[in-house]
């Protein structure tokens, strides 16, 4: 089994397995069993899902570390979102990526899922000429600890 130690700022929030935290101080963190978890600028909140990537993106989030409820609500609002996306968009390298996308998350690989889906949120501010949200860089990390 192997350990995933993670260093968080003052304020910095993570997402485990469901539960938010918000971390008063800086600490250090080891992760040593299976975890779903996402931390910083991976997290989307719902009023950031204002456009149609950042709203697959926030769908593909709550599949992967919702509760139950929500990760059968997220896999099928994602798997729509994609559809209509597909549909409305002449970028062919938008549609692959989120064919891969989704055929991650369908495979449980949502941090992967997840990695894909910012590419094309940066695709559309690109197109739409919107600034790049901070809180959609690569992050540092993330994914499931096993």
């Amino acid at each position: 089994m192997s350990n995933l130690v993670l260093e968080l700022r003052q304020g910095d929030m993570m997402v485990v397995n469901g539960a938010a935290i918000r971390f008063r101080s800086r600490t250090r963190i080891e992760l040593t069993a299976h975890a779903r978890f996402l931390f910083g600028r991976q997290i989307m909140g719902p009023s950031e899902a204002d456009t149609p990537a950042r709203r697959i993106y926030y769908a593909l989030q709550m599949a992967y570390i919702g509760d139950e409820d929500e990760r059968r609500a997220g896999l099928a609002d994602a798997v729509a979102l994609i559809e209509e996306f597909k549909e409305a968009t002449t970028s062919p390298s938008a549609v692959a990526i989120l064919d891969g996308a989704l055929a991650l998350a369908r495979a449980d690989q949502y941090y992967k899922a997840l990695r894909l889906a910012r590419r094309v949120v940066r695709h559309e501010d690109s197109v739409l000429g919107r600034a790049p949200s901070c809180k959609q860089g690569e992050g540092v990390g993330g994914g499931a600890a096993a």
